[in-house]
């Protein structure tokens, strides 16, 4: 580059100007020339010379190689310096098509140690053409103080010095320049303006400054060193750190122009800053590099060991931390606007939103994993995607206390964002989720909720930047306390907090356990509503006083419907649509079922059905005599319109039309209440009172006898029915003969036996006895 060659051309032409200049001409002139003899020379001068004019060629080629001019020059008797004013030096170019300038206005030369010094202005032009006028600025330097040693061909100063290019104009204290190695060295305080050519696309591109503490330019691999600090400041972008490396890259333009641009930037323990009003981008790494495009642009910025990258804008601020970072930025509005970040290993990323008048704050969102990689949206202010390559988690950390926390673990996580850096839409395979009750649903002693599924799909409210739903497929599973759930697919409506599960799905806790085709939970009571195929199971209470069941025992409550609704903890149950309710091999079946824990209740409507078994009463304290087997368990079956069942009284009331049967008895009736023996002794029916056009009929192997009256009574230990109102009346039907009728106003018959009791009018009781014909 023309731009930085200036120090390096300066140090050769105050090399060749000031070495053989003074040494060799004095020679020459002594030995070769024989001018008129010169006036005396004063006694402190051992030689002098006035308008100086010298040319040093190349012996083997005969090339110029440079002209040197002096008004005079003097050696001072019994030293080694020679004294040289107005000096003029060109130095001519390989192809001899320009040489380098050098002025200076006085100069000593010590031949002791072959060294030529300047404490006056030195003034250096380089690329001077031999015909003709230049083609662009020319570099000009300025110094003082400068040594050149001609035995090493290397210049240096330690005073100010300012300079002049194609490409800018800079300031330093203090230069050295090193021709055999091409390093150019600005020692301390560098200020380096760069103005960058420009292009078509960008005809006026934007000012580079430099700073450093010192500069070292190596021509060879077109390299400028800044150490051990350096600054780049670009209109609104600021880069510095340690160790500052800037990379050129030289071209020829179309008109045969030489163009010098600035490639890359790297640096250690870096940092830098682009400003504008509506967004703000800093960035920090141990090691940085910047990558510039044609038209001077930062197109590229990457980051690695402790890597981080914070994104302002008015709504949001965006960090990434990783150990490699990399940051692609959109030149194409001739702003270098980022577009695209990827980090990796490590890797952090943080959006938290800012406060802003009447809007408030969402979650602010933490992902963590290996491999992230985010798109920002046109204008670089705001994040379009983000996508993991690699397991992931997700945080959401509430800044309301009606936000939830919440954690997400999985891998290919896709989060698609909004306006204002607020979430649209999020997915992800492999998940599993964690969701923290708030304060006070802690204080309600809300349990965590964790969900399991091969897949997510979650969508957010984008007023708020607040969950709004949530699907999970693929073996979903799902867990709060005690309380658990597994379906094929599941959806959360976080509005609601309802949980919907599909497909095979199924509801736990300790005691129960729901399946269905369809679940709909309700997270905050507990409550659910199941339909499709419902199979539901229960534990029997420990305390079985606290029993609410019709069918109360010992073993599992098992239930089956269409639909099945769970209220009040599971404290309130409704089953319709063919439901089934069964415990061991006692059953009820209706339309609907309805079961209340609290209350103690169960009641059943529509095509009612019980089938209750019982154990025949233990025998007295007297043993059992030898013999048959005790009698096999009795079956009572009822058939209503509806049955309300209490536990406070142990009474099933049958009605819309009730049926009774047992073996060998039917009791028909418009009610029928059947009283359960003492808690603790299962379903066995103590008696059955029925009102209503009442009808019993038992039957035996040879005979029926048949019974009706408005109100009847039957006491299961007796084996006993007592029939009152409507004049009743006992039919008994003989096989072969004519039936046997009796009425009364109260009838009393004792099944067991055969006895009859017939009260008629009062103080006026009848007693028949019934007596079997033997055959």
């Amino acid at each position: 580059m023309r731009g930085t060659r200036w120090l390096l051309l300066v140090v050769i032409a105050a090399i060749l100007s000031g070495v053989w200049l003074t040494y060799r001409a004095q020679k020459k002139v002594l030995r070769d020339q024989a001018p008129p003899k010169p006036a005396a020379l004063s006694t402190e001068l051992s030689s002098s010379a006035e308008h100086w004019h010298y040319r040093i060629t190349d012996l083997k080629t005969g090339r110029v190689l440079a002209d040197i001019d002096a008004g005079d020059f003097r050696q001072v008797k019994d030293s080694s310096r020679v004294d040289l004013n107005n000096v003029t030096m060109k130095i001519y170019s390989k192809d001899g098509a320009s040489y380098d300038l050098v002025h200076s206005a006085a100069a000593q030369f010590f031949t002791s140690d072959q060294h030529l010094y300047s404490d006056g202005q030195v003034e250096m032009t380089l690329g001077v053409p031999v015909e003709g006028q230049a083609r662009r600025t020319l570099v000009s330097i300025k110094s003082s103080g400068v040594t050149f040693d001609s035995a090493t061909n290397r210049v240096e100063t330690d005073r100010a010095a300012s300079f002049v290019f194609d490409n800018g104009e800079g300031t330093g204290t203090g230069a050295f320049y090193d021709p055999a190695t091409h390093e150019l060295r600005i020692k301390s305080d560098v200020k380096l303006d760069w103005k960058p050519a420009g292009t078509p696309s960008a005809p006026n591109p934007k000012p580079l400054k430099i700073e450093a503490t010192s500069l070292a330019y190596h021509e060879a691999i077109s390299e400028i060193w800044l150490k051990p600090w350096g600054r780049l400041t670009r209109e609104n972008t600021v880069v510095e750190g340690e160790h500052v490396v800037v990379h050129l890259q030289d071209s020829v333009t179309s008109d045969g122009q030489r163009r010098t641009a600035i490639r890359q930037v790297e640096a250690s323990k870096a940092h830098g800053s682009d400003t504008y009003p509506n967004r703000k981008l800093e960035y920090s790494a141990g090691e940085l590099w910047v990558d510039f495009d044609d038209d001077s642009e930062v197109r590229k910025i990457t980051g690695q060991t402790n890597a981080r990258l914070v994104a302002v804008s008015e709504a949001s601020e965006t960090t990434v931390s990783a150990y490699h970072v990399e940051m692609d930025f959109d030149t194409g509005s001739r702003q270098s606007l980022l577009s695209h970040v990827a980090a990796a290993g490590d890797g952090v990323l943080t959006s938290k939103p800012l406060p802003a008048p009447g809007r408030q704050p969402g979650e602010t969102h933490v992902l963590r994993s290996n491999q992230i990689e985010m798109k920002m949206r046109p204008g670089g202010r705001e994040i379009d995607t983000v996508v993991t390559h690699a397991p992931g988690k997700l945080e959401f950390l509430p800044n309301l206390p009606a936000q939830h926390h919440r954690t997400l673990d999985g891998k290919d996580l896709f989060i698609a964002y909004g306006p204002q850096n607020r979430i649209e839409s999020f997915r992800a395979a492999g998940v599993r989720t964690q969701t923290d009750p708030t304060a006070e649903e802690r204080r309600r002693n809300r349990a965590p909720f964790v969900t399991t599924s091969r897949d997510l799909l979650a969508r957010f409210d984008p007023q708020t930047g607040r969950l709004a739903s949530m699907e999970q497929r693929g073996d979903f599973a799902y867990e709060e306390g005690d309380r658990k759930a597994r379906a094929a697919q599941a959806s959360l409506d976080e509005g609601q907090d309802v949980i919907v599960l599909e497909t095979s799905a199924r509801v736990w806790d300790a005691t129960s356990s729901t399946s269905a085709d369809h679940i709909r939970l309700d997270q905050r009571t507990g409550d659910f509503t199941a339909e499709g195929n419902v199979n539901s199971s229960r534990l029997p209470d420990k305390d079985q006083k606290k029993s609410s069941e019709l069918l109360s025992g010992d073993q599992p409550l098992q239930a089956q419907a269409r639909k099945m609704v769970s209220a009040n903890r599971n404290r309130a149950i409704h089953y319709e649509g063919g439901a089934a309710m069964w415990q061991g091999a006692n059953r009820i079946q209706a339309d609907t079922i309805d079961v209340d824990r609290e209350k103690r209740t169960l009641v059943a409507g529509g095509n009612v059905v019980t089938n209750l078994w019982e154990e025949p009463k233990p025998p007295g304290p007297q043993p059992p005599a030898p013999g048959p087997q005790p009698p096999a368990p009795v079956l009572t079956v009822a058939h209503a319109a509806r049955l309300v069942y209490t536990e406070q009284d142990r009474l099933a009331v049958y009605t819309g039309g009730a049926l009774l049967t047992r073996p060998g008895l039917q009791v028909k009736g418009r009610e029928i209440r059947a009283f359960l023996a003492e808690s603790g002794t299962g379903s066995r029916l103590q008696k059955a009172l029925a009102d209503g056009a009442v009808e019993i009929v038992q039957a035996t192997k040879d005979r029926a006898y048949t019974l009706t009256g408005e109100h009847a009574e039957y006491y299961t230990d007796e084996q006993k029915v007592i029939l009152r109102g409507g004049r009743p009346k006992l039919v008994e039907s003989v096989k072969g003969a004519p039936p046997n009728t009796t009425e009364g106003e109260e009838l009393i018959y004792y099944a067991n036996d055969d006895r009859l009791t017939v009260n008629g009018v009062p103080k006026q009781p009848a007693e028949s006895r019934i007596v079997r014909k033997k055959k």
